[in-house]
């Protein structure tokens, strides 16, 4: 993923001065655009599997055009992320028998290079494919089943963490797409864009099991989410995820744009 994400970057910034000597013509676009697909992650509970229980994810997104080659965009992303050690083919997460869901709500601020030309409602620029780099705050909250409900994990301190992680963090979005006009007023496209997180909370799983007698679980329900192995109990101070690496989530689909009549006003008419 570190590669993938300084290959977006060099591409994203350097590109440019491919194109800019070419004096495009320039004009100013806004759009309204929703996305509907899937939401997913990577972590200690889901380490390499991409598209690995995707969940239904969806948005809203301003999109503002002032080139053929670059738009703007901000927007609000939803949608649900979970992992399951049963669902693993290895050895060491079927032991260790965790599982969690989460639900994901960001707010991004996105800029995209724009591979051709592209314009909605111009036949001669109508398709392209595209890079996407930004940067967004997000919000969420991980949850395991516990005596047939859903109990919140932060509060339980399940790896005897002195202080309870942060539920809101930053992240970079990044990723590829493609958009195409199918009307005057309307394009379509499709893009995947992971989200390189700074947390590796995601899941409720990071570093070692905790020693209950030097940091008591203050509910059993703590207890037993803490460790819930066929040997529960016999793991004090081993490792229960991957203290390393930072958990990634990813959301991608379909979007639909839809361009807004926008008319400049005048200067004049100000005064």
């Amino acid at each position: 993923m570190k590669l993938i994400l300084s290959i977006l970057f060099c591409l994203f910034f350097s590109l440019d001065s491919l194109y800019s000597q070419s004096g495009k013509r320039t004009f100013k676009q806004h759009e309204v655009g929703f996305l509907l697909g899937g939401s997913y992650y990577i972590g200690d509970l889901n380490p390499a599997k991409q598209f690995n229980l995707t969940q239904p994810a969806g948005g809203i997104f301003y999109r503002f055009t002032p080139n053929y080659r670059y738009a703007f965009r901000a927007g609000v992303n939803f949608g649900n992320i979970m992992g399951d050690d049963s669902q693993s083919d290895n050895a060491d997460q079927l032991q260790r028998n965790l599982n969690f869901k989460s639900r994901i709500t960001e707010f991004n601020v996105i800029a995209e290079f724009n591979f051709l030309e592209y314009r909605i409602s111009n036949d001669k620029f109508k398709f392209t494919s595209y890079l996407f780099l930004g940067i967004d705050a997000f919000m969420f909250k991980p949850t395991a089943h516990y005596n047939n409900q859903w109990i919140d994990l932060q509060p339980l301190r399940t790896e005897g963490e002195d202080k309870r992680y942060k539920l809101t963090q930053m992240s970079i979005p990044f990723g590829i797409g493609v958009k195409m006009n199918v009307s005057k007023q309307v394009g379509i496209g499709f893009e995947w864009g992971p989200r390189k997180t700074f947390t590796d909370y995601l899941d409720d799983v990071s570093g070692t099991y905790p020693d209950p007698v030097l940091k008591p679980f203050k509910t059993e329900a703590a207890q037993t989410l803490s460790d819930r192995s066929k040997n529960a109990g016999s793991n004090i101070n081993e490792q229960r995820g991957n203290p390393r690496t930072k958990d990634w989530y990813v959301f991608f689909g379909v979007t639909l744009s839809i361009k807004l009549n926008i008319k400049p006003i005048p200067c004049y008419s100000i005064f």
